[in-house]
């Protein structure tokens, strides 16, 4: 990858923290950094420090690529860290979580609370044969039960795998059956704008094409008799009502090896198969941890907001075990934001005086597209920490949401993690940082990140520096941190390939990354979504960012498609705002004002109006099914599409448009 890449925006604008945040924030020595890479073993120890351990660890680290141990000797409970060592003392009466249901309801658990219901649910497990090892498949929608059985799982050492509740039958089937799983636990339904989606008739759709090493299915009940009573199937499915009450709240947490297995989460792989992410305790913790207290500064009284589903890593680090581990109160919202109307996140915040704010950039661009008005009129007024996480976030929408949602005042905290990575890699620390809108700015601390070209060559990066010479290329990290994946489950080989083949010893991230003169980080997405236009090296987020920057455009989603000059040419999905009307002529205006931002070489071939963009529904734009209609290629599979229609009203438009 060659420094064209520089062509990224120029961005100039800064924000440093505040004197008042500073001065009370977790992190607000810059010497953190300097201590931290001359010593990162020692400060990975002052943080399992923090935890409680069973037995401590006789040996920090091992690490031979691609293979690490962290904490070896070490034995702790990831549960006893995120509920028993809460549940007494001060915080036992303190909320651990805050629920909203999408149709209204509510409860607060505390934590003294929890670990009698954790315990219960740890039980239960037991009481179907679930033992030390075996494998837990939970399927369920964002409930409190969710995160409650996965740290059921941890507690008596059984690794869990989240299926996020709208992946279809096929990928519960397929996931199951990777894993081995013992048993599924799911519930009737899940509410989702309006509707319910069906997950125990999913479930038994998927034991139908067979799972082969399930045994029981644990059905929890959330909607009732809507659309209607489930089948239960005799001899395999227990009503949740039915089991987990009678359970005794007497549970004893199983020490976990530092190095045993505590969950599997699958995420996409090249190939079509998901690929099994393995985490496992110590380590893990640590990161999650550490991460959660500096990046999000975890107060006493914080109530954390993250509006990911725990079906995604970002749900496990950062609702789960991360915040709970440090005895922080977080909210959990079952939903869509536009059910019952547009404002349901400000609703939610100004209702439970939210404190911190997570969320993705596809979401934030949304916001912008719905209107100022729906958080306008809400008491955001309990915020005081914004952060961005899944994609990288254009400049203008990181200012919308410092201006509308942080009204001007609030830090701003864009990250950059990967589900292999476990835990945030790189983050402004919000009491330290001077953040540039749309930069995710400097590594964590501990963190060394480098910035190689296609031959290997490349920069260092660990904190913040300044550099001679501004840098594009390929993300990679070559020192081991705690958190990392310890590879995709039963398949070494092809976590050898897959991140550590393409530069020896150094496991690739697979993203694009700039680092300007200043020593700041910007992120440029999958290497796949750099588009090679005429030998120029062209990210699809710099050309977004470029059409986002016009006051006519809400969102935009840009590919390359295939051309016989070029190599690759440049496609543009365009959702206009509400105020402006498509025509020939605001087409030719984007296409110059992205030639007027970037380049003549990064003017769209082709820009195409459209109403909506083919999502998932957690709100990542599918980008491959853009690729397959612009080339007029058969659509892929769209199952886990939130309207699948999408796709093929946008087919037949744009196959009917001159682009």
């Amino acid at each position: 990858m060659s420094d064209t890449i520089d062509t990224l925006l120029s961005e100039h604008r800064t924000f440093p923290p505040s004197a008042e945040f500073r001065a009370q924030a977790n992190a607000n020595d810059v010497g953190i950094y300097e201590r931290a890479f001359h010593n990162p073993t020692g400060f990975w120890e002052e943080w399992a420090e923090k935890l409680d351990w069973f037995e401590k660890w006789h040996t920090t680290v091992e690490f031979t690529a691609p293979n690490a141990k962290w904490f070896l000797g070490g034995k702790l409970n990831a549960c006893y860290n995120c509920v028993d060592r809460h549940a007494i003392g001060d915080r036992a009466n303190k909320a651990a979580i805050i629920f909203e249901g999408e149709p209204g309801d509510s409860r607060t658990i505390t934590f003294a609370e929890m670990k009698d219901e954790v315990s219960r649910i740890a039980n239960a497990l037991k009481s179907l044969g679930v033992k030390k090892g075996d494998r837990v498949a939970i399927y369920l929608p964002m409930v409190p039960e969710l995160p409650m059985t996965m740290l059921a799982c941890a507690r008596i050492g059984a690794p869990h795998t989240v299926v996020f509740g709208g992946f279809s039958a096929d990928s519960l089937q397929e996931r199951c059956n990777d894993a081995t799983v013992k048993v599924i636990v799911t519930a009737d339904g899940g509410w989702r704008r309006g509707g319910v989606v069906q997950l125990k008739k999913i479930t038994d759709e998927a034991m139908d094409l067979g799972c082969h090493t399930v045994e029981k299915v644990l059905v929890l009940e959330r909607t009732g008799e809507k659309p209607g009573p489930v089948t239960m199937v005799a001899n395999r499915d227990i009503a949740w009502n039915d089991l987990v009450p009678q359970q005794s709240a007497d549970c004893p947490c199983e020490p976990m090896d530092a190095e045993d297995l505590l969950y599997i989460l699958y995420t996409s792989g090249s190939t079509g198969k998901p690929k099994g992410i393995t985490h496992t305790t110590g380590g893990y913790m640590v990161g999650v941890s550490a991460t959660s207290k500096l990046v999000f500064d975890h107060k006493e009284d914080d109530i954390h907001f993250c509006t990911a589903d725990c079906g995604w890593v970002t749900g496990h680090s950062y609702i789960t075990y991360g915040p709970l581990c440090n005895g922080t109160t977080v909210l959990v919202y079952e939903g869509a934001p536009d059910t019952p109307d547009k404002d349901r996140f400000w609703r939610i915040i100004e209702k439970h005086r939210a404190t911190i704010l997570y969320t993705a950039p596809t979401a934030i661009r949304t916001f912008m597209k719905w209107g100022d008005e729906y958080p306008i009129r809400c008491d955001l007024s309990s915020l005081r920490l914004l952060g961005s996480v899944g994609e990288p976030i254009n400049p203008e929408a990181w200012m919308w949401y410092h201006t509308i949602i942080g009204a001007e005042k609030l830090p701003v905290v864009d990250t950059w993690w990967q589900t292999e990575t476990g835990a945030i890699m790189i983050t402004a620390l919000p009491g330290i940082t001077t953040t540039k809108p749309g930069s995710a700015t400097h590594p964590f601390p501990g963190i060394r990140v480098k910035v190689l070209d296609e031959e290997g060559n490349g920069v260092d990066v660990a904190g913040p520096h300044a550099v001679n010479t501004p840098k594009g290329g390929f993300l990679v990290l070559d020192y081991p941190w705690p958190s990392m994946t310890r590879g995709i489950y039963n398949d070494p080989e092809r976590y050898q390939k897959t991140y550590w083949s393409k530069f020896p010893n150094t496991y690739f991230a697979g993203d694009g990354i700039k680092l300007d003169e200043e020593g700041y980080l910007w992120l440029l997405g999958r290497v796949d979504d750099i588009m090679l236009v005429a030998g120029h090296n062209i990210s699809t987020m710099e050309v977004e960012s470029a059409l986002v920057d016009h006051p006519a455009v809400a969102e935009a989603a840009v590919i390359g498609k295939t051309h016989d000059v070029k190599g690759q040419a440049i496609a543009a999905f365009v959702i206009l705002r509400s105020n402006y009307s498509g025509s020939e002529e605001l087409i030719k205006e984007l296409k110059a004002h992205v030639a007027h931002k970037i380049g003549a070489i990064a003017r769209p071939d082709d820009l195409f109006l459209c109403a909506e963009l083919p999502k998932t529904r957690s709100g990542k734009i599918m980008r491959r099914l853009l690729r397959d209609v612009a080339e007029g290629r058969a659509l892929g599979d769209t199952t886990t599409l939130a309207d699948p229609s999408v796709v093929a009203s946008l087919k037949d438009k744009y196959e009917n448009s001159e682009g």
